[in-house]
């Protein structure tokens, strides 16, 4: 893992590299912070939110959701959840992952993972809503829904 680049979208090809298996398409390659650690010396729950939003934010620019240059859409989260494999400690570097892996009209479903040398140690899931200025839910555009199924093969729930 310390040949890719930390903090760039990784292709599905550089992923494969340091054994991340198909279907991930799409990571960001960085290290355990201090400030992430909890009181047992391991990554705090909160930090892999942070993690899952900051991959997300790179995910849509590059899957071209949204810029967050301050144009529409709103999206928001609906739910999310993490469940825990094993330990991330100080200093490990780590590649996060995220896919959709469904879409409905409004909606879509997405998974993360977060991969060191000893493999997957941490998986979550995530359901975001487009919305438009209003507030009010929005179809999501075809372009979204092509991206995510050419790129992540999602379906349509």
């Amino acid at each position: 893992m310390t040949t890719l680049p930390a903090l760039t979208p990784l292709t599905a090809d550089q992923l494969r590299e340091v054994d991340i298996p198909a279907p991930w398409a799409f990571g960001l390659k960085d290290q355990v912070r201090f400030g992430e650690l909890d009181v047992l010396a391991h990554v705090n729950n909160a930090s892999y939110l942070a993690w899952f939003e900051n991959v997300r934010i790179h995910y849509f620019r590059e899957y071209g959701v949204n810029d967050y240059a301050g144009s529409l859409p709103r999206i928001v989260l609906r739910t999310v959840g993490l469940e825990f494999l094993a330990e991330v400690k100080l200093h490990d570097v780590y590649v996060v992952t995220a896919r959709t892996v469904s879409f409905r009209t409004t909606s879509w479903a997405m998974e993360y993972g977060v991969w060191t040398e000893a493999g997957l140690t941490t998986k979550g899931t995530a359901v975001l809503v487009n919305l438009n200025a209003q507030g009010q839910k929005e179809p999501l555009p075809d372009r979204w829904k092509d991206a995510f199924q050419k790129r992540d093969g999602a379906l349509p729930a």
